[in-house]
Formats: structure tokens, sequence, C-alpha cells
């Protein structure tokens, strides 16, 4: 990444007033415009953007005090900044919401410019109304057993959101802010007491009111969104409301019929298999599904049949299965 003399690409002095800055902008604006430029339109249009993100920053008051303040020291913040970006990519947030609701991503300007100053909003410099903050987003592990019974939850979770001690500017007292690095964003473990809706499918967001970005000008904070990610299956397969599970059964059982235990989410119960079952048939047991989050009621539980061969036989019960396969051979011959 190269660093970007943005004073440089508008021919203007570093002292230069909001309104030199300007009209230096519009000028040059009007030189390399793509249109204006017929016979290398290409070439133009990359003076073009990189002009209009010089006027981007030093247009801004908020954008050009950072910038200012980076300086020659901006090659050791980009650093920093950048091992924050890793920290978060391997936690799983390289994705988040900003201050604007939108999620956070490459500006079309330089690599630069995303680095530095994608997250530093312009100041609003006519409004003093209450503004409600940014609503944030992240994901929460659920065990399937926690889906089925819901509650409360106590979680863990580590959220980005604006750096508190600079506000999001990535600016501290004219200075790079030490606890961003200039990135203005920033990663904190919070604990929130969390209500976990019975049913709760994967891909469903909780919400929790409150608990965004930070308000200005007196305004409420926005919301924290929770999508729901299963961590196991509990030794289940979950297909909307309905559960699917393998239960390992004698093959006397599959035989002679019989009753067996099945692990069911609410304990164990009694299951009858009739007799001359095939092996890998499915029993449905009625309402043993997960909670249906809308209407009431349950999804079933289908239970396959897995038959297990008997090991380790003796003579006794080897001669017994000698004996059956002779009296399946001749029941077949006199057919």
């Amino acid at each position: 990444m190269n660093y970007k003399d943005y004073y440089q690409l508008l021919g203007v002095d570093k002292k230069a007033s909001e309104k030199d800055i300007k009209s230096a902008y519009r000028k040059l604006a009007r030189k390399w415009h793509p249109d204006a430029n017929p016979n290398d339109p290409k070439g133009a249009e990359e003076k073009f953007k990189e002009i209009t993100e010089a006027y981007e920053v030093l247009g801004d008051a908020d954008k050009r005090k950072k910038y200012d303040a980076l300086g020659a020291d901006w090659q050791r913040v980009s650093q920093q900044a950048e091992a924050q970006r890793q920290y978060r990519s391997s936690r799983g947030s390289e994705e988040y919401y900003d201050a604007s609701g939108q999620f956070g991503g490459a500006s079309g300007f330089s690599d630069f410019f995303d680095q530095f100053f994608s997250g530093v909003g312009r100041r609003q410099t006519t409004s003093t109304f209450a503004r409600k903050g940014g609503d944030l987003e992240t994901t929460i592990d659920l065990t399937l057993s926690e889906a089925y019974n819901g509650g409360k939850k106590s979680v863990a979770l580590e959220i980005e959101d604006a750096c508190p001690r600079c506000g999001g500017s990535g600016v501290l007292n004219n200075a790079i802010c030490p606890q961003c690095h200039g990135t203005g964003r920033f990663v904190q473990s919070k604990r929130f007491e969390v209500t976990i809706p019975k049913g709760v499918r994967e891909g469903q967001r909780i919400r929790l009111a409150g608990q965004g970005s930070a308000g200005s000008g007196g305004g409420p904070n926005g919301d924290l969104y929770l999508v729901v990610e299963f961590k196991n299956g509990d030794g289940y397969e979950r297909r909307g409301d309905d559960l699917y599970m393998d239960l390992p059964v004698s093959i006397y059982s599959l035989v002679l019929g019989g009753e067996v235990r099945v692990p069911t989410m609410s304990g164990d119960l009694t299951m009858t298999i009739p007799a001359e079952t095939q092996n890998n048939k499915r029993l449905r047991l009625t309402g043993k599904g997960m909670p249906k989050p809308k209407g009431g009621g349950s999804g079933d539980l289908y239970v396959r049949l897995v038959g297990m061969l008997p090991t380790k036989l003796g003579d006794k019960e080897r001669k017994l299965f000698k004996d059956l396969a002779k009296l399946a051979e001749n029941g077949s011959a006199n057919a």
C-alpha cells in the first residue's frame, strides 16, 4: 500500500483553506473529467478518481484532521491497523455493520483510503437532532438442546463498534488514537443475557434492543442482532421442525419385534418394533421433534433402525445360524 499525498494531488498547500481546496478540486475535476478527454478516457478516469479521493479527505474536516495526524507515521499506524484487521478476521468478524447500518467494505478508492478513511463519516454541521445509533450484527452459537428448551443464556460475544476513546474518528488530541490505531473501530468482549426462543432455527436473528452503536445528539442506541448458528446436532439431523436420528438395534429385535429405548429431546421413551421389520426402516414418533416457533405444537422425530450384526459367535450360535440358513434354503427350494 502506497502513501497518498492528497495535498500534492490537488496542488494546494497544507495550510490551504476549505475554499481553496474546493476551488482546486473543481478546476481539476473539469480538466480530468473523462468526457473532456475523449482521446484517453481511461487515463482521465483514473486521474479523476484520484483527485476525487483527495477531495473526499481534504474537503471533510474530520478526515483532513485525521490525515494531518497521520503524517510520516502512517506506515507504523497502517501495520497496527492491519494487525487489528487480521485479529477481527480470525474471530470471524471481518464483516460488520457500520454506523450507517451498512456492511463495511471497499469504498472504490485506493487501499490507503480504505485503510484509514472509509469508516470516518462526514460531520453533520447543521444537524443537532437526536439520531439513533447504528445496528450491529454478530453470531451466537447454540446447541440443538438449547434451541429445543429455549430460555435464558448468558453469552460473551466479540462486538466490533466505533472506538469508545476517539468516538470512531481515529484521532485523539490531534494524534492517531492509541486504542484503535486510527481505524476508528474497536473489538471488545461484552456479556449479554439472551432469551432463546423455543424452536429457533439456524439463520434466524435474535434482537437485543438498545445494545448496538451509541446514538448521537441524545438519540437512542441502535440494536444488536444475533444470527443463530448450531455447533452440533446432539445426535440429530434437523429438517425444518422435524428431527431425524439413527438407532442401532439388534437383528433379533428386527426379526422378532420388541421394545427399545429411544432418546428424545424431552427424555427417553419406549418404542415398539413390529416383527419382521426391515433394516433401515424409519419409524415416526409424532410430536417429538422441535417446538414450532409459530402456531404451537412440535414437529416429529423419525427414527431409522440400523440392524447390528452379532460378533464373536460361539460354536452353538454359529450352528444355530447354519440351521436357519438351511431352513431358508429348503423353504426356497420347496416354494
